[in-house]
C-alpha cells in the first residue's frame, strides 16, 4: 500500500446537478493566503515567541549574572545551549510530524517550550538555568520547522514568498523587541518576568492549534534514524564544546579532543546517510544548488550577525553606561527598518534575482557590521539608532531571501526535510555565531571597565564583519535564479 497523506480538513462529498440548459460557473476560490490566514496567523505567533525569547534575554545578561554571582560572559552558556538544542533536536521534526500529524507535533512544542519557559523563571543557580533553557530548546526544536513545513504544503508556490515574508516580520520583531520588553522588565520589575511571559502566550498558542493547524500526516512511518541523530547530536554538540572551551588557560587538550570527536562523529554520519534509506539528515539534497547555498550562506552569514546582540547590549550598558531599558530600546530602530523593507522583498527578489540580490546584500551586511566600530560612549544616540535602523534594513532583505532560497528548486515532498535542514543549519550557526562574539569579546577585553568594553566591541565587529564577507561568495555561486510567480 502506498504511503499517503492524511488530513483531517473535511472534504465535502455532495455534488449538486445542475440543468443542462444551464452553464456551470465555479465559484471563485479564495487564495491559500486567505483560505489560511488563521494558520499564517499561528505560525508567525509562534516565530515571533521563539524569536523573542531567544533574545529577550540579552539585555537582561548583566543584571541576570550578578543575581546569579557569574560573569557577563560567562552567561552565553545560557544562550548557546538553547539555540544548540534546537539545532540538535530540529531533525526530528519531519519523523515526528509523519508519525504523531502536525497538529499534535506543532502543539506539543508550544506546551513543552511553556514548561521550559517556567521552569527558567524559577531558576536560582546558572546550572539551573541551563537546563530550564534546555528544556525550552526541546519544545522550540519543532516550532519553526513544522510551521514552515505547513507553509510550504499549504500555501501556493506564488505566494509563499509573501507569507514567509508575514512569518519572517514576526520572527525578526520577536529579536528586535526582545531586547526592548527584557529591558524594561528587567529594569521595572524582575528578570523572572522574561521568561514566565511565554506561559499566557503558551496556553493561547495551544488554543489557536487545535482549530487552525492542519493535520498532515502518513499512514504508515518508516522507522527514525536513531544511530543517525545519535552521530548527529554527538557532532554537533562536541563542536560547541570545543568553541566555549577557545580561549580557557590549560584546556588545549579537551580542545583537541572535541574537535576531532565531533569531525569524527560527523564522518560517520555522512558514512551512513548515504546507506541508510531514510536518514534523519537527507544529504542528498545538497546535490540540489539552491539548497546547499542557501544552508551555507546561513551558516556564514549568521555566524558574523548572531552575536550582535549581545555585544552591542554589552557596548551600551557596560561601555556606555545605558541603563538596561534604554539599551533595550535601541532595538526599536532596528525593528522600524526591517520593516520598511518587507513590503518591497518579494519585487526585489523577482527584478534581481535571488544571486545578484544575495550577493550584493550580503557585502552591505559586513560593511554595516565593521561601520559599527566607529562608535564611541559620546556618540550621539540619535547616530547610533541610524546605524541599528540600516542593520535591520539589510538583515530583514538577508533572512527572508535565504529562508526561501531553500525551496526555490524542491518538490513539495522534500518540503518538511528542507524545511528541517534549513533550521537546523540556523540555529547551528546561531550557537557557533554567540560563541564566536563572546570568544572575541574576552579576548579583546583587556580590562574589565568601560574603556576595555569598548575596545573589545570595536574590534569583535570588524572580525565579525570579515566572517560575514564570506557568505557573498557562496551566494555567488547561484546561477539566476527567481522566486516562482503566478
Amino acid at each position: 500500500m502506498p504511503l499517503e497523506d492524511v488530513s483531517t480538513r473535511p472534504e465535502s462529498t455532495d455534488v449538486p446537478v445542475l440543468p443542462a440548459d444551464r452553464p456551470a460557473f465555479a465559484p471563485a476560490q479564495p487564495s491559500s493566503t486567505a483560505r489560511y490566514r488563521g494558520l499564517i496567523w499561528l505560525v508567525a505567533a509562534a516565530f515571533f515567541m521563539q524569536a523573542l525569547d531567544a533574545t529577550i534575554v540579552n539585555t537582561a545578561v548583566p543584571v541576570i549574572s550578578g543575581a546569579l554571582h557569574v560573569t557577563p560572559l560567562s552567561m552565553r552558556t545560557a544562550l548557546t545551549c538553547y539555540v544548540l538544542t534546537l539545532a540538535i533536536f530540529i531533525p526530528m521534526s519531519p519523523w515526528l510530524c509523519d508519525r504523531f500529524g502536525t497538529r499534535r507535533v506543532f502543539g506539543g512544542a508550544i506546551l513543552v517550550f511553556s514548561l521550559g519557559s517556567l521552569l527558567c523563571g524559577l531558576a536560582q543557580t546558572l546550572p539551573q538555568l541551563v537546563m530550564s533553557r534546555i528544556i525550552q530548546g526541546l519544545g522550540g526544536a519543532a516550532l519553526m520547522p513544522v510551521g514552515r513545513y505547513v507553509l510550504v504544503r499549504s500555501i501556493d508556490r506564488h505566494e509563499f514568498v509573501k507569507s514567509m515574508t508575514t512569518v519572517a516580520t514576526f520572527g525578526l520583531l520577536g529579536s528586535v523587541f526582545g531586547p526592548l520588553l527584557g529591558g524594561a522588565l528587567v529594569e521595572f520589575t524582575s528578570w523572572r518576568l522574561i521568561f514566565l511571559i511565554n506561559v499566557p502566550v503558551g496556553i493561547l498558542g495551544l488554543l489557536l492549534n487545535r482549530s487552525e493547524m492542519p493535520d498532515y500526516r502518513l499512514d504508515r512511518v518508516h522507522r527514525f534514524d536513531t544511530f543517525g541523530f545519535m552521530l548527529f547530536a554527538g557532532a554537533s554538540a562536541l563542536c560547541l564544546l570545543a568553541a566555549e572551551t577557545i580561549g580557557s588557560k590549560g584546556q588545549s587538550v579537551a580542545i583537541t579532543g572535541y574537535a576531532l570527536g565531533a569531525l569524527v562523529l560527523a564522518s560517520l554520519y555522512v558514512r551512513h546517510s548515504r546507506r541508510t534509506a531514510h536518514p534523519v539528515t537527507d544529504l542528498s539534497l545538497l546535490k540540489v544548488r539552491t539548497v546547499w547555498v542557501s544552508l551555507a550562506g546561513n551558516l556564514f552569514t549568521r555566524l558574523g550577525v548572531s552575536g550582535m546582540y549581545l555585544l552591542l547590549v554589552l557596548f551600551l550598558q557596560i561601555g556606555c553606561g545605558w541603563s538596561p531599558l534604554a539599551a533595550g530600546m535601541m532595538m526599536v530602530p532596528q525593528a522600524i527598518g526591517s520593516i520598511t523593507v518587507k513590503p518591497f522583498i518579494d519585487r526585489l527578489l523577482t527584478h534581481f534575482g535571488y544571486r545578484r540580490l544575495l550577493l550584493g546584500n550580503t557585502i552591505a551586511v559586513s560593511v554595516v557590521l565593521c561601520s559599527f566600530a566607529f562608535l564611541s560612549p559620546h556618540t550621539p544616540p540619535w547616530f547610533i539608532a541610524g546605524f541599528v535602523y540600516i542593520y535591520g534594513a539589510v538583515m530583514s532583505l538577508q533572512y527572508t531571501s535565504m529562508n526561501t532560497l531553500a525551496y526555490v528548486d524542491l518538490d513539495v515532498k522534500h518540503a518538511s526535510m528542507a524545511s528541517s535542514m534549513a533550521s537546523t543549519a540556523q540555529y547551528l550557526s546561531m550557537s557557533f555565531g554567540i560563541a564566536l562574539a563572546s570568544l572575541l569579546m574576552a579576548g579583546f577585553l583587556g580590562s574589565h571597565d568601560a574603556d576595555g568594553y569598548v575596545w573589545a566591541f570595536r574590534w569583535s565587529v570588524i572580525v565579525l564583519g570579515m566572517v560575514t564577507l564570506a557568505g557573498s561568495w557562496i551566494f555567488g555561486r547561484l546561477h539566476d535564479t527567481r522566486p516562482a510567480s503566478v
